[in-house]
């Protein structure tokens, strides 16, 4: 294992066990709102504060950029870390077990390495560049159906944000219609990972921040998959609008979501 990815795994795990400690007190816990459906919880912090500090204990140079502490060190290094303490705040808080931790390391720009790890399951993805993608240790890859009658597609529903529903009603009026089913599980890192793993074939959503997509985007590219925003370009990480999947689902799904597209 690279040593940068060791260092992320040891801090998603550390960060597993504040989470699941504070998942036996939920009704205890402080919650923030930070706009309408969008809300932080001491754990978050608390899960965040243990990841930077393994990553700083190990890389005291590097950048960080964290969903609720924000950016730290950004143009100072060549190297950023990218970090979600809790992907699924809202599942957490309810006690629904679908949330993740999603750490990832960019170099230059390009990410190198990531981790996400679903506490509840006990469930650790990792990839490195080049490596290929695993599963507790497991190599995995993206699914082999491309019927898309036959495939099951993830996605996100606009949440916080709902300037664009009536633009996602109109590709999910589509998705369903032409596949297997459509799942909303509530965490696009564990999503994308469901997509390397092969549990669903495909996965969409708008809006998303880097730090929900930077270590599920490596993950399912290094399992033979492919990422891409709604026009089929590499402009995802930037706009947030993601479509990924194997290579023959995906480019069926980019014409689904394609009548939907702002030009």
């Amino acid at each position: 294992m690279h040593p940068m990815l060791n260092v992320a795994v040891k801090a998603a795990r550390r960060a597993g066990s504040v989470i699941q400690r504070a998942s036996l007190n939920l009704d205890t816990i402080r919650v923030e709102k930070k706009k309408h459906n969008d809300f932080v919880t001491e754990a978050d912090r608390a899960a965040e504060d243990a990841i930077i500090n393994v990553i700083l204990e190990a890389y005291p140079k590097h950048a960080i950029l964290a969903e609720e502490s924000g950016a730290k060190g950004i143009g100072s290094s060549e190297y950023e870390w990218i970090i979600d303490p809790i992907d699924g705040t809202t599942n957490f808080l309810h006690g629904h077990p679908q949330y993740g931790i999603s750490i990832a390391m960019a170099h230059k720009g390009q990410i190198q390495q990531a981790v996400v790890y679903d506490p509840s399951r006990n469930d650790l993805f990792t990839a490195s560049r080049g490596v290929g993608a695993f599963l507790n240790d497991r190599r995995i890859r993206v699914s082999k159906r491309f019927m898309m009658n036959e495939c099951l597609i993830g996605t996100g529903f606009p949440v916080s944000d709902q300037s664009y529903i009536d633009q996602y009603l109109g590709m999910l009026k589509d998705v369903i219609g032409k596949t297997a089913g459509v799942r909303r599980e509530g965490a696009a890192s564990l999503d994308l990972c469901n997509v390397a793993c092969g549990r669903t074939e495909g996965f969409f959503e708008l809006n998303l921040k880097p730090w929900d997509i930077a270590a599920g985007s490596l993950i399912v590219q290094e399992a033979g998959g492919i990422v891409t925003d709604f026009t089929g370009e590499q402009g995802w990480f930037e706009s947030g609008d993601i479509v990924a999947g194997s290579p023959k689902v995906l480019a069926q799904l980019l014409q689904l979501l394609a009548p939907h597209v702002s030009k």
